[in-house]
């Protein structure tokens, strides 16, 4: 039986439904649909995700279409049926959103069934395609490049922090990859002393042989493996594009997760990590200048084609009395923000200490709180365990 969960549904649909799985369904509670995964997970007393996600007439198109999008790519094991008027306008944004099936909203109990198991059946054909960590020889890892227009928007914080949280959910499977070349500080934001740094990582033999190159990472004791920048901007401006492209496909082959902390703006190695990218975390601070680069940066590319499947919209420094909200910024770069990172006073004394906040306690911290979703997007990505899905961002709440 598939393990299915409701939203967005009245009592007469909720009765409907129960009938129709023999009452093995939960029902999420009434109000708005979440627009992020992770916080609709968050909602499942048991943790452990859903086959089918049912969601009924109640919960706004437009939020049931934004959020099938997303469990498309962030966690493809999970089918989406959309009770609603079943017209060829709607079948058309439901296939696009990744939605498999849509059902009038006066089915009866038989279509119903029939529905949810033609859903449980594809979510279980999904996840046979997805085969379980234990059983991969190779990893095809994520890469998750982190980008904004500007500097001092917090990337390598950002980037440090999602990098030593995916190691507490993956320990020994996530490499940080410092793609500043001129002006990089991983290292100091992590405590490190690195013998070796990216230029020695892109050339010789390290560039030829995926054993020596894990000889030339530094290891954080967290289990974090890192390339640390150039020890100097004429040492980093000898890294090409090429050299990025060649060296992210080596590592993605090695690990997990992939995190490439990048310079501001579009330079050629930025550019070169964000064609490699299967995610990118677009990064800005709650101002105007902050804003208006992010949509010109969106913008830009949009029209090159480089904006990945995974795209996570990130606003950091955020302050309820700077005069901007979240609504306005939404509106000025015309899609939504999915974390909100609000200013910490810790931050700046782990950044001095080269501790990331996340691996320095501070759990009642809203900051803390914040980068544990952020990191939940990544580590809650289902892999297939007994036929179903565990959602390990509860591990980190």
């Amino acid at each position: 039986m598939s393990r299915v969960v409701l939203a967005g549904a009245g009592e007469d649909l909720i009765l409907r439904v129960k009938q129709a799985t023999d009452g093995d369904v939960h029902v999420l509670p009434p109000g708005r649909l979440p627009g992020d995964p992770a916080r609709l997970f968050e909602q499942l007393v048991d943790g452990e995700l859903p086959d089918v996600l049912l969601v009924g007439p109640h919960a706004p198109a437009e939020e049931v279409l934004s959020l099938a999008s997303r469990l498309d790519v962030q966690s493809p094991g999970i089918t989406v049926v959309l009770v609603t008027d079943p017209s060829p306008e709607m079948w058309q944004a439901a296939m696009r959103a990744g939605i498999r099936d849509l059902l009038p909203p006066d089915a009866d109990v038989a279509d119903i069934s029939a529905a949810v198991e033609r859903a449980g059946r594809a979510a279980a054909g999904r996840r046979r395609v997805l085969r379980p960590s234990s059983e991969t020889d190779r990893y095809a890892g994520r890469v998750i490049t982190v980008a904004s227009p500007k500097g001092g928007v917090g990337k390598t914080t950002v980037s440090t922090n999602l990098a030593i949280g995916l190691t507490a959910a993956a320990p020994q499977s996530t490499v940080l990859v410092d793609l500043d070349v001129q002006f990089g500080d991983v290292a100091s934001a992590l405590g490190l002393v690195p013998e070796y740094t990216l230029p020695d990582a892109v050339r010789g033999p390290a560039a030829e042989d995926t054993m020596v190159l894990k000889t030339f990472l530094t290891q954080h004791p967290s289990g974090l493996f890192a390339v640390c920048g150039a020890e100097s901007p004429a040492a980093g401006d000898t890294v090409s594009g090429e050299d990025v492209t060649r060296l992210l496909a080596s590592l993605a082959r090695e690990f997990r997760y992939v995190v490439v902390d990048t310079a501001p703006g579009l330079s050629e190695q930025t550019l070169a990590a964000l064609d490699r990218a299967s995610d990118v975390v677009m990064l800005t601070s709650m101002d105007v200048p902050g804003v208006r680069g992010l949509r010109k940066e969106l913008d830009v590319l949009r029209e090159l084609a480089m904006i990945p499947a995974g795209r996570h919209v990130v606003m950091n420094f955020a302050d309820p009395k700077g005069g901007l909200t979240v609504r306005d910024v939404e509106t000025t770069i015309g899609t939504g923000v999915d974390v909100v990172l609000p200013r910490s006073k810790a931050v700046p004394a782990s950044t001095n200490q080269g501790v990331p906040i996340l691996a320095s306690g501070g759990r009642r911290d809203p900051m803390v709180r914040e980068l544990r979703r952020l990191v939940s997007r990544f580590s809650a990505t289902p892999l297939v365990s007994s036929g179903r899905y565990r959602a390990k961002h509860r591990a980190s709440s």
